[in-house]
């Protein structure tokens, strides 16, 4: 692919960092989890790694992709019994918060290849970079309140954005995932590829394309749309993230983890 980038590397245990030319390739990859799904160490990760995009200066476009399995299939079930200690829910609130607006502040063009599945924080983070691709042996979904939580990391902004109000309501109230024909049917995504490796290899054609543009050209175009998504969003962010704090502690959150963990359908009450 390229060579790795040394400096900052060290810090992130599960973000794979390498240069290809003008790209700066970022790949999710959990080698004891092939499902990249986000616990604590990578929802932390996460937050720091668009400030780190932020000071990229070498690169012209970021690639950020998965391994061949996943992008990341959102939150892990066995983390979450570890937010109900005092204060994590307000830690994962603010991180959530600068993790979405850090990575609407990159000045880079930012390229998502959706090489597996991509859920809840994984879609949602998919959903507002700048061009997206997505192997067809892929799935992209917000499930939150299939166990009992408002979408308050990102997805009640990224899919009212990419679909429109009605259409997001359709996906964000189901839970329900897409194809990738449908995901591109629906302007999600750019492109749709057979399989995770040419996924990959269509991504960083995008970065690279994208990399060979004017780069103040192109940086600002970006800076001036995503200026208005700030504009338009940060009041429901604001919002769902606080919701989705009181969910975590609700009867019908922990019924639907004692569902996942008892192989049943759960029995929701709506407290």
């Amino acid at each position: 692919m390229g060579s790795p980038v040394p400096s900052d590397e060290g810090a992130f245990e599960h973000l794979r960092f390498e240069r290809d030319d003008d790209v700066l390739v970022v790949t999710i990859d959990k080698p004891d989890d092939p499902l990249n799904k986000v616990d604590d160490r990578l929802h932390h990760e996460l937050t720091a790694l668009f400030p780190r995009l932020q000071a990229e200066r070498e690169a012209r476009a970021v690639l950020l992709t998965g391994t061949g399995s996943s992008f990341s299939a959102g939150g892990d079930f066995d983390w979450f019994p570890q937010l109900q200690e005092p204060g994590r829910l307000e830690d994962l609130r603010l991180d959530a918060r600068r993790m979405i607006g850090d990575l609407l502040d990159v000045h880079l063009p930012v390229v998502c290849a959706i090489t597996g599945h991509a859920m809840g924080l994984g879609a949602s983070i998919a959903l507002l970079c700048d061009v997206v691709v997505m192997a067809e042996t892929a799935r992209l979904g917000d499930p939150h309140v299939r166990v009992g939580l408002v979408a308050g990391d990102g997805g009640t902004i990224a899919w009212p954005l990419a679909l429109g109000p009605m259409l997001a309501k359709r996906y964000l109230l189901t839970g329900d995932a897409l194809t990738a024909v449908d995901a591109e049917r629906l302007g999600l995504v750019a492109e749709t590829t057979p399989d995770a490796e040419s996924c990959r290899a269509a991504g960083l054609a995008w970065a690279k394309r994208l990399a060979a543009g004017a780069p103040l050209a192109v940086q600002y175009t970006k800076q001036a749309i995503n200026a208005w998504v700030r504009q338009t969003s940060d009041s429901a962010f604001e919002q769902a993230s606080a919701l989705e704090i009181v969910t975590f502690g609700s009867d019908d959150h922990a019924e639907a983890l004692a569902a996942i963990s008892e192989k049943r359908d759960p029995r929701f009450t709506g407290r």
